[in-house]
């Protein structure tokens, strides 16, 4: 991809090295309520403050925040992917009659906090609709190069724009809708939802790729062979199959291989969100 020319987003947040969880200490907000409780108990703030340590709240702080180093290569190049899906879908949402909220995007190693409990690199990448926010450890990457075999710049921006097409759908009222629909029914039919979920964030990264492409030409030979091996590579048939020899079709959650790669060449070829409609179609 040729991004040399690209901005950066401003929207990101490396709390790497910041702390991470379990490592207690109390924030300022903590030594201010110590001796506002001191002030009408008589308890030393002292033993406020060494009992605010042991406590789940004090552990569970979120680690500073900061930008990311100028010589890390990949913080670099996440952060200019962000600022592509920044201009792609407030452009978007303007065409559409709508205001484009940008989310962050938080680089963490190991877990961390977040509006939706713990986030575990374990997890791999992940939207979290409570606070807006894409989190990712690129470490990540790593695993898509090693144990998937999808390399390449591209298919790391696949990742990064698949989970900013799960905060398009929360902007939409799409994600909502699918939480309440999926609380009312079975197990089975709440899997099937989330695949169709799954699928139309593939087709909006599609869509992002085509349109970030129109605007600033980035893609070169080979880049969209990258996407849709990575697309292929995080099928659940695929990743049942490594896991456990065998496929179980009605507990995906994500959508087989076949159907990511063409969820996302649909989105990549015809630059329409309005081709992305998963939950209006009888073939996914």
């Amino acid at each position: 991809m040729r991004m040399d020319d690209y901005r950066e987003s401003d929207n990101i947040e490396d709390r790497r090295g910041g702390g991470g969880i379990g490592r207690g200490g109390v924030g300022i907000g903590g030594i201010v309520l110590a001796l506002v409780i001191s002030y009408f108990t008589g308890i030393n703030p002292m033993t406020l403050l060494g009992i605010m340590e042991q406590t789940p709240l004090a552990r569970q702080e979120a680690p500073v925040a900061h930008k990311p180093p100028a010589n890390d290569e990949t913080a670099l190049f996440v952060s200019k992917v962000l600022a592509s899906t920044e201009d792609v879908w407030n452009q978007t949402f303007r065409e559409a009659g709508r205001q484009y909220e940008n989310p962050k995007l938080v680089l963490f190693t190991g877990a961390t906090p977040t509006a939706c409990g713990t986030g575990q690199a374990a997890m791999g990448p992940f939207y979290c609709p409570g606070d807006h926010k894409v989190y990712i450890d690129l470490a990540f990457y790593r695993e898509l190069k090693d144990r998937f075999r999808a390399p390449g710049e591209f298919a790391q921006a696949y990742v990064v724009a698949h989970e900013v097409g799960h905060h398009v759908q929360n902007l939409l009222g799409i994600a909502d809708q699918v939480h309440k629909a999926r609380q009312r029914v079975s197990e089975r039919e709440a899997n099937a939802l989330s695949v169709r979920m799954e699928l139309q964030a593939d087709c909006l990264a599609g869509v992002w790729g085509k349109r970030t492409d129109t605007m600033k030409q980035v893609l070169e030979p080979g880049d969209l062979e990258a996407a849709l091996t990575a697309a292929s590579a995080i099928g659940d048939d695929r990743l049942q199959q490594q896991a456990q020899g065998r496929i179980v079709p009605e507990s995906f959650t994500h959508g087989s291989s076949e159907q990511r790669v063409r969820w996302f060449r649909r989105g990549f070829e015809t630059g329409d969100m309005n081709q992305c409609n998963t939950f209006k179609t009888d073939r996914l």
